[in-house]
């Protein structure tokens, strides 16, 4: 059985208080914090780096989960290593030619290493990446396209978790994008045991109980598979 896990999008805190917002977050029961890396580039919007993770890791030990959608992740690996990123999830679509030396680096820095798809792109295409000796330890299905928080859950992504999900029983799978109180039980009962949240949990009068809802809908999907 894999965990629940509840990774509020730090994308959605208030950056001038980063530290604060993150102990916030654990103090409602969070177990990762996302954290979205983009570099202008491979998508258009521009976000934190290697130097705001650094310094969010010197206040606090929680799992920091590295979301890259960049299109040279591999640049990325020592920066974020050193700064001390628990898990790099890199793009399939940026890491096509180079993805099992991106993987290596990843592991020998001590990070955790996944893969992200667009809503676009196939699901077939991260089976490489799973079924090879060097294989990912999760893979992130995002449910909107990547780059801009706030947007509307796509529930026909849910196609891709239950693929994945009957495919790889013990993988952790993650969703991002649109994830909150009204559309988590489809992602559950898909199959998705690590949910990536922002505005629905920082905007919630209560983030606590939205953390502890979306939890619970994971827990009893997974009782009922």
């Amino acid at each position: 059985m894999v965990k629940a896990i509840i990774a509020p999008s730090m994308l959605s805190s208030d950056f001038a208080n980063l530290a604060s917002e993150a102990q916030r977050m654990l103090n409602c029961g969070a177990d990762w914090l996302h954290m979205d890396v983009m570099d202008g580039h491979f998508v258009p919007n521009l976000t934190l780096g290697a130097p705001v993770i650094e310094s969010l890791r010197k206040h606090t030990k929680a799992y920091l989960d590295c979301h890259l959608m960049v299109t040279n992740p591999l640049d990325y690996v020592e920066p974020l290593g050193k700064a001390g990123a628990s898990g790099f999830t890199f793009h399939v679509e940026a890491s096509r030619d180079n993805w099992q030396e991106l993987v290596q680096q990843i592991k020998s820095k001590g990070m955790k290493p996944g893969v992200s798809l667009k809503p676009g792109t196939p699901i077939e295409e991260v089976y490489p990446l799973l079924d090879g000796e060097n294989s990912v330890e999760l893979v992130l299905v995002m449910t909107v396209e990547p780059g801009f928080g706030g947007q509307k859950f796509m529930p026909e992504m849910m196609d891709k978790v239950r693929t994945l999900r009957k495919k790889y029983p013990s993988l952790d799978i993650e969703v991002d994008g649109g994830l909150g109180p009204s559309t988590i039980e489809a992602a559950s009962s898909a199959g998705a045991n690590c949910v990536v949240a922002g505005s629905s949990v920082f905007g919630a009068p209560d983030p606590a109980q939205v953390i502890s809802l979306m939890r619970n809908s994971v827990e009893e999907a997974q009782k009922r598979s």
